[in-house]
């Protein structure tokens, strides 16, 4: 391994914090044949990172190791005599280690890198073509890359946990409103038994579709002409909620895993506008009905006919 680099270069680098952890503990995998010192005095000629290099010799010893300490990356000389890296990254992983693995070998990294990219390792480094800064940025790239996976990983875990609290939250809410529609139909003196019309479970379904992008607003007309349908049709107000919670299910199911607390605020705001809607239909029928409309005379024939002298 060649000296990190020129003094003149070191020091610029050195003027550029946050891009190298300022310490790295780091276990390094190795032979009795070829121990570590040599790795050692490499990191120790180099300021850019304090790396505490710890050493165990051999599969078995190593595995013991990273079961016990915790460090923040593990470096595995390969050697195929005496210690495979690929069989040792093989091992780790499917032991269910989640360190960053650097192998440190004489081989090419042509010849190499895929296969310890497909044994699970993070990285190779040829160690007649590298440098000491190199290495450290390639183990500080492998930490970082590590640490952005266990990141995403408890972000994903942070958002399945909020989309379950979502759904639960949905469900229970749709659970009551059902529950609200059976206690309707069991006061009913006389509940309603016919199916809703498919026309109007369309309708409503498109309307609800919409709504939930665009809000209310530009649906009045919409929310108006439906709620005239259903008083036409004699829809009372419990199976008009009824209606609505066909449709809400229905595309509740659709979401898979998206977030239904968008959906159910408002599908909440649709149904109370189109129960307003409805109650002003019915009242307007009432008052027809009370007071219909009667025609009225023209100026002149309002006045009652002159008596016809014999």
């Amino acid at each position: 391994m060649r000296s990190a680099a020129p003094k003149n270069r070191r020091k610029a680098l050195d003027h550029m914090p946050g891009h190298l952890p300022p310490r790295m503990r780091v276990l390094y995998v190795t032979t009795p044949a070829r121990t570590g010192s040599w790795l050692a005095e490499a990191f120790a000629t180099d300021s850019a990172s304090d790396v505490v290099l710890e050493e165990s010799q051999g599969l078995t010893d190593g595995v013991a190791r990273l079961r016990e300490e915790v460090y923040d990356a593990v470096l595995i000389g390969h050697d195929h005599e005496q210690l495979d890296s690929l069989e040792l990254l093989a091992a780790l992983r499917a032991g269910g280690a989640t360190e960053p693995l650097v192998v440190l070998g004489a081989e090419s990294e042509q010849e190499m890198a895929a296969l310890v990219y497909e044994a699970g390792g993070d990285a190779y480094v040829c160690v007649h073509t590298t440098t000491t800064r190199t290495l450290i940025w390639t183990v500080a790239r492998a930490i970082e890359r590590h640490q952005l996976l266990r990141e995403n990983s408890r972000l994903t875990a942070s958002e399945e946990q909020r989309l379950q609290k979502d759904r639960d939250e949905a469900t229970r809410l749709l659970d009551q409103q059902r529950e609200l529609i059976r206690d309707l139909d069991n006061e009913a003196t006389g509940p309603e038994e016919f199916a809703l019309p498919l026309q109007l479970v369309g309708l409503y379904r498109d309307l609800l579709r919409t709504y939930v992008i665009m809000g209310s607003g530009t649906l009045t007309n919409e929310m108006s002409k439906l709620a005239s349908l259903l008083a036409s049709a004699g829809i009372s107000a419990h199976r008009t909620l009824d209606l609505h919670l066909v449709v809400l299910e229905e595309l509740i199911r659709g979401l898979g895993n998206r977030s239904t607390r968008h959906v159910i605020a408002r599908a909440n705001l649709l149904v109370l506008e189109v129960m307003v809607h409805l109650a002003e239909g019915y009242r307007e029928r009432y008052q027809t009905r009370v007071s219909p409309p009667r025609q009225l005379k023209l100026p002149g024939f309002d006045r009652e006919p002159p008596e016809f002298v014999a």
